[in-house]
C-alpha cells in the first residue's frame, strides 16, 4: 500500500495477510503466508488461558471485565488501571509486584498498557503457589504453561517455539503468519471452552481491550459481536469471524500502525465482515489523514490454490 501527498507517492508499505480455518488450512492470502514475525500483543488472549485453566479466574470471581483487561493493550485510563488493580486486590496481591514498566508521565505500572496481562499472570501464580518475583522468566512454570498451550493450539512441539522478550518484559513468540491466523481461527471458532470465555469477554467489553477511539475497540463495537480484533506492535493486526472458525493475520513489514489499520479495513470490506456504514464510520474515526493526503491499498486477498 502507499501514501500519496497530492499526486506523488511519499511512502510505500509492504504488507502480508493470510486467512486460515481452524485446521490450519490457508483459505486466502496476500503476500507470503509463511512470513515470520513476532506476534507481540496479539498473543494476549492466549496468555490469559492459564488464568482460566488454573481456576484463578473463578476463585477471584473476576468476571468478563477481568478477563477482558488481561487481553487488553489498553490506553492507561483510570478505568483501565482500576480493572487491573481489582484483579490484584481480589487475589490479595500488591501492585508493587507488577513487573511491567511505569509509563513516562505516569505514577504506577497499573497505567501501563499491559498491566491487565501482568495482573492476570500474578493472580495465576498466586493460585498455583508459583514464585511471584520471577513470573516473566521463560523457565517459570507460568510461561512454560503458556508455551505449552500455544504449541497445543498450533499442533507443534513446544520446544520448536522461538520466544523473545516483549517491551513489557513478558515473552512473546516468533511465528509464521499462517500460524498466527490459525490461533485466531481457534479464538473465533467456539470449539475451545476457555477460548470461548476469552472471546466472550473481549466482545462484551471492547473498551477494555484497547480504549475509546482505538481500532480494536471501535471495530468490535461496530461488528456487534461478529468480529473479534486484537492488534500488536510493529504492524501486527489479527481478526476473527465469530462462529465461522476463520482467522486473519496481517503484518506490515515496516511496522506501520496506519498501514495495518488501512489494510484491515480493506480486507474487512472484501470479506464483508462489516457493513458499509460501519466501515465508513470506522475509517473516519481511526484513519486520521491530513487534507491532500491519501492512503491507497493495492491488491486483495486471493483464494489459495489447492
Amino acid at each position: 500500500m502507499s501514501l500519496k501527498r497530492g499526486s506523488s507517492v511519499e511512502s510505500i508499505h509492504r504488507v502480508h495477510a493470510v486467512v486460515c480455518d481452524g485446521r490450519g488450512r490457508i483459505l486466502m492470502r496476500a503476500g507470503c503466508p509463511d512470513f515470520e514475525t513476532f506476534i507481540r500483543s496479539a498473543l494476549k488472549p492466549f496468555q490469559a488461558l492459564p488464568l482460566l485453566s488454573s481456576g484463578a479466574a473463578e476463585q477471584m470471581n473476576c468476571g468478563e471485565r477481568g478477563i477482558a483487561i488481561c487481553c487488553g493493550s489498553h490506553s492507561g485510563t483510570a478505568t483501565h488501571a482500576r480493572e487491573a488493580f481489582k484483579l490484584l486486590w481480589n487475589a490479595d496481591l500488591d501492585p508493587s509486584l507488577l513487573q511491567c514498566p511505569t509509563p513516562p508521565g505516569a505514577t504506577s505500572p497499573l497505567e501501563h498498557n499491559c498491566s491487565g496481562k501482568h495482573a492476570g499472570f500474578l493472580a495465576t501464580c498466586k493460585k498455583m503457589a508459583w514464585p511471584l518475583n520471577s513470573y516473566l522468566q521463560g523457565s517459570h512454570p507460568l510461561q512454560v504453561e503458556v508455551n505449552r498451550r500455544l504449541a497445543e493450539l498450533l499442533g507443534l512441539p513446544a520446544e520448536e517455539l522461538v520466544a523473545a522478550r516483549d517491551d513489557c518484559g513478558a515473552p512473546t513468540f516468533r511465528l509464521r503468519l499462517d500460524h498466527i491466523a490459525l490461533l485466531y481461527a481457534h479464538l473465533g471458532s467456539s470449539s475451545h471452552a476457555e477460548l470461548e470465555q476469552v472471546l466472550r469477554a473481549m466482545l462484551a467489553h471492547p473498551e477494555l481491550v484497547a480504549g475509546d477511539g482505538l481500532f480494536d475497540t471501535e471495530l468490535m463495537r461496530r461488528a456487534h459481536g461478529q468480529v473479534v480484533s486484537k492488534g500488536g506492535a510493529e504492524g501486527i493486526q489479527c481478526l476473527s469471524r465469530v462462529g465461522e472458525g476463520m482467522g486473519v493475520a496481517i503484518k506490515v513489514e515496516d511496522g506501520s500502525k496506519r498501514a495495518k489499520h488501512a489494510v484491515a479495513l480493506h480486507l474487512l470490506r472484501q470479506l464483508e465482515w462489516l457493513t458499509p456504514v460501519g466501515l465508513q464510520e470506522l475509517e473516519e474515526q481511526v484513519l486520521l489523514i491530513a487534507p491532500g493526503v491519501q492512503l491507497e491499498v493495492a491488491g486483495a486477498l486471493r483464494f489459495q490454490e489447492t
